[in-house]
């Protein structure tokens, strides 16, 4: 009998445990402070939402759509992966989105998952239905008391284009000296996105590595492989910063663990 109570209460313990991992929503908040930050954009507040795929936060998505409502965001950013390519069912993945676009503008980038489907006319259809700002390796650019600031976004390479020439085409009607925000599924591109001098890059797909291992960071991911670099969290280099979405939820991996679903709140701040 006592045998079997351990065995109960281990097997409960797991799955617990996966709850949690899976479904137990934190915001993780950054600031990005620079010269280039047009100071009418000083304290504009940019939410991220990425890898959604078919997870599922409450009813009708209402945890997510409550979480992100309550960090008072400006604009909000999806990264890609809105829908899962293994289930597919954009009716379910469009809850969300339905709930964003009542807080503020959204913008989006398609992720590898929609490219699969071979659907990406139809998704774009429909979130653009819904009032979605989609992002097709361009740009717009916002205007606040004169000043600017461009939002830019570039497709998944796997619709048979390079990141360097999606990134000509976002760039190509934009001075040199333009504060950017890019838009973009896949981290580990990321020299290239310093190459092309983007100052803020919004990343996702590595699911921040899926098991994240204390001390060491994230198990694997795609593009990547064992180990990954570009997971979770910001990373700089020359003027370059990337954040990195550890995302909402799972594709063939079905569990995370040690790595909670994800929002990003990004402040932008004039030095």
């Amino acid at each position: 009998m006592k045998k079997l109570l351990y065995v109960v209460f281990f097997v409960v313990s797991i799955v617990i445990f996966l709850y949690v991992n899976n479904h137990w929503l934190i915001v993780s908040k950054h600031v990005f402070e620079s010269e280039k930050v047009p100071a009418s954009f000083d304290g504009l507040r940019i939410v991220q939402v990425s890898d959604l795929h078919d997870a599922r936060f409450g009813d009708n998505q209402q945890k997510l759509i409550a979480k992100v409502q309550a960090t008072n965001p400006d604009y909000i950013f999806i990264t890609g992966d809105v829908i899962d390519s293994n289930r597919y069912d954009l009716q379910q993945s469009l809850q969300a989105v339905k709930g964003l676009v009542d807080i503020t503008d959204v913008y989006y980038v398609l992720g590898n998952h929609e490219v699969a489907t071979n659907k990406v006319s139809e998704i774009y259809e429909a979130l653009s239905s819904l009032g979605v700002h989609i992002l097709a390796n361009e740009s717009t650019v916002l205007e606040r008391d004169g000043e600017r600031l461009a939002i830019l976004g570039i497709e998944d390479p796997l619709m048979g284009a390079t990141t360097e020439d999606m990134l000509d085409m976002a760039t190509a009607y934009l001075p040199d000296d333009m504060f950017k925000l890019l838009l973009a599924h896949r981290p580990e591109m990321f020299r290239t996105y310093v190459k092309d001098g983007i100052d803020l890059v919004f990343s996702g797909h590595a699911h921040g590595g899926q098991i994240r291992i204390p001390g060491l960071g994230g198990l694997i991911a795609p593009g990547q492989g064992l180990f990954p670099k570009y997971t979770a969290g910001v990373y700089e280099e020359n003027t370059t910063k990337m954040v990195v979405s550890r995302g909402l939820g799972n594709s063939s991996v079905p569990y995370r663990m040690f790595n909670l679903p994800e929002i990003i709140v990004m402040d932008l701040k004039k030095k």
